[in-house]
């Protein structure tokens, strides 16, 4: 289905306007509540795993990673509507999920963080570096549902290696505890089942 044929179905047209709508001011509140989780008080966590080790750069890496991965995830669909509402409505999910985690569990960062300075971010000026956005990975959660949303097997296969390797980077870093990356597929998972279930009932219903 082409860009004209979703807008010319009326429930295409409805779902993607109500989407929107939804969307903005969602990822708006989530960046002023990112503020106010940095502003609050933590407890730091004792991680064997990132105790056996000094933390390495790799931010050139994952933010690499994470932006080739996104920019191919567009390109290649682009001219696939269905498939890239889903996607913005699984993300929205994972975003309410993640506030939500966040809020219950006032981490601080690992003392031995390496802070992770987006590139592209820098390039437009000094932003605000978050290190207490923490439970569960962001970065390890988005690149595991462009995984699931890939139909194709090569972009399944990148996207999964994508994941893996910027997993294992931001604890590498000292960025994430081993938990919040751990549990971050799993969110990732069922905020897509959740829109993709909510799709299914969605058109049987319709059909009835």
């Amino acid at each position: 289905m082409n860009w004209k044929s979703f807008f010319q179905n009326k429930r295409y047209r409805i779902e993607f306007v109500i989407t929107i709508i939804i969307l903005i001011p969602l990822l708006l509140s989530f960046s002023q509540f990112l503020l106010f989780v940095e502003q609050r008080a933590g407890v730091i966590l004792n991680d064997p795993l990132l105790n056996s080790f000094n933390p390495i750069d790799l931010t050139w890496l994952i933010f690499a990673l994470i932006y080739l991965s996104l920019i191919i995830f567009i390109i290649t669909t682009f001219n696939k509507p269905e498939r890239l509402l889903l996607a913005l409505q699984s993300y929205g999910l994972m975003v309410i999920f993640r506030t939500i985690a966040m809020y219950i569990t006032p981490f601080e960062p690992p003392a031995t963080l390496l802070l992770l300075n987006d590139p592209f971010v820098q390039l437009f000026g000094e932003g605000d570096i978050l290190t207490k956005d923490l439970f569960f990975s962001g970065h390890t959660g988005t690149l595991f549902l462009l995984f699931l949303l890939a139909e194709n097997k090569t972009l399944k296969s990148i996207f999964l290696f994508a994941t893996i390797i910027v997993g294992t980077a931001v604890l590498l870093q000292h960025v994430h505890y081993t938990i919040d990356v751990f549990v971050a597929p799993f969110i990732s998972y069922t905020s897509y089942k959740i829109i993709t279930n909510f799709h299914k009932k969605l058109s049987q219903e319709i059909r009835k």
